[in-house]
């Protein structure tokens, strides 16, 4: 003798009573038992309204735009960058220029060959002519 499997539960609704169908099998023997409605397959996704060539062309397009703006943003970010430095390369070369002025231009404590000396002036003098 083989051992009975039990069959699995299927969920009914309430207050129905299903039906017993028997079925007689080739070899004489008869099998009673409620019918099973067959599993019915998930329905298949609905097809796109657009192909898939037309929204990959689509992205590709947002993506080249993007590359776009980002290359604009880029060199208007160095040109900005270009001025600011040039700016900076001017301010100082006024400041050197102003510091080399003032020590070329500015008084100083120092002798130069331009200095007169009055009273060794006139003590040459008087000797000179004396």
């Amino acid at each position: 003798m083989t051992p009975v499997q039990a069959a699995p539960m299927v969920p009914m609704q309430p207050g129905t009573v299903p039906a017993v169908a028997t079925i007689v099998l080739p070899d004489g023997r008869v099998v009673s038992g409620y019918a099973i409605s067959p599993m019915q397959p998930e329905p298949l996704a609905a097809k796109p309204a657009v192909s898939r060539t037309t929204v990959n062309v689509a992205l590709g397009g947002v993506g080249f735009l993007a590359v776009c703006g980002g290359l604009l943003l880029l060199t208007s970010f160095v040109a900005a960058l270009t001025a600011f430095i040039t700016q900076l390369i001017s301010l100082a070369a006024v400041i050197f220029g102003g510091w080399i002025a003032v020590q070329t231009l500015g008084t100083s404590d120092h002798s130069g060959g331009n200095t007169f000396h009055i009273r060794k002036a006139v003590i040459k003098r008087n000797n000179f002519h004396g």
